[in-house]
């Protein structure tokens, strides 16, 4: 028997770049992966943070199973907040084939997914795009966006620029600036782990593509609901998105937006849902299992040759 491999960082990212991510995702979900299908993800409390644990068959010739944790308290130790570790195994005989670092995987395929979501509905001129956060979900999607698109401005806004090491045009969520720099986004992304609005909403173009990724938790969001009602709203699935997204329960119970208004990501792939051009378009995903998967198979093949 093969003994698995192990996939660091450096080796995950070099075998498979983030186009290839994105075109993995959007071929899985066109060629007929099912969201629907998946199961939920466990999530076990544990003294300082949570365990995730993220099983899914969704790949062509594999299988795989996440384990994540989240630690509140390790940003203050100067530790990351949320590590992990992607099991890859052979689909048919179960057998673990790789070990792969599973907080890189995480950071590669979390921005592919966004991307593969909004891609074609992106304009074809160099975006102006607003992150809001720094870390690697923040600089992550940047990197997978100009990718695919040529960006004419990024701009981070943080609460304290002059904490954040990272080297970019930085400037202080809230200020007359920011809110500048948000008015004029083509592509704004919130990677933070705010539980309550960041932004006025207010501030966006009507065709601005929004993309929250920060939370999945119920009763967190980092959008306001003025946005999802007036927005069409794509999510992973929709299930997923009733028991996890903050900023869609939230919205739902604020009156401003309904299960049915949901968009499934699959459906926006596929060309059975055609969201109109002169509103937000707003994604807002959690993370499923069968994006791991989808993206560890690219990652293991692409090394193996």
């Amino acid at each position: 028997m093969t003994a698995p491999r192990f996939l660091d960082a450096a080796a995950i990212h070099a075998a498979c770049p983030p186009e290839a991510a994105v075109a993995a995702v959007a071929a899985a979900l066109r060629g007929g992966l099912d969201p629907t299908a998946e199961p939920p993800r466990s999530v076990v409390q544990v003294a300082h943070g949570q365990f995730l644990l993220m099983p899914s068959e969704a790949g062509e010739t594999s299988a795989g199973v996440k384990v994540v944790t989240v630690a509140p308290g390790n940003p203050a130790r100067g530790l990351p907040r949320v590590q992990a570790v992607h099991l890859h195994f052979d689909r048919d005989t179960l057998a673990l084939t790789a070990v792969l670092d599973g907080t890189a995987l995480t950071t590669l395929r979390t921005p592919a997914v966004s991307i593969a979501a909004v891609r074609q509905h992106l304009p074809e001129r160099p975006l102006r795009l607003v992150v809001i956060g720094a870390g690697p979900q923040a600089t992550g999607h940047v990197v997978t966006l100009a990718a695919v698109r040529p960006l004419a401005s990024v701009v981070h806004l943080v609460r304290d620029p002059g904490r954040v090491p990272i080297d970019a045009v930085l400037l202080p969520l809230g200020s007359t600036e920011a809110d500048a720099a948000l008015g004029a986004a083509d592509v704004v992304v919130c990677a933070t782990s705010a539980r309550t609005p960041l932004f006025d909403s207010t501030l966006l173009r009507p065709g601005s593509v929004v993309i929250a990724v920060g939370s999945h938790e119920p009763d967190a969001r980092e959008l306001d609901s003025a946005l999802l009602a007036r927005s069409s709203v794509v999510v992973e699935d929709t299930a997923t998105a009733l028991r996890e997204a903050g900023d869609v329960i939230l919205a739902i119970a604020d009156g401003g937006l309904t299960a049915a208004d949901l968009i499934p990501m699959r459906a926006l792939l596929t060309g059975t849902a055609a969201p109109p051009s002169d509103r937000p378009l707003v994604v807002k995903t959690v993370g499923m299992s069968w994006e791991d998967v989808v993206v560890a198979e690219a990652v293991v093949s692409a090394a193996r040759a």
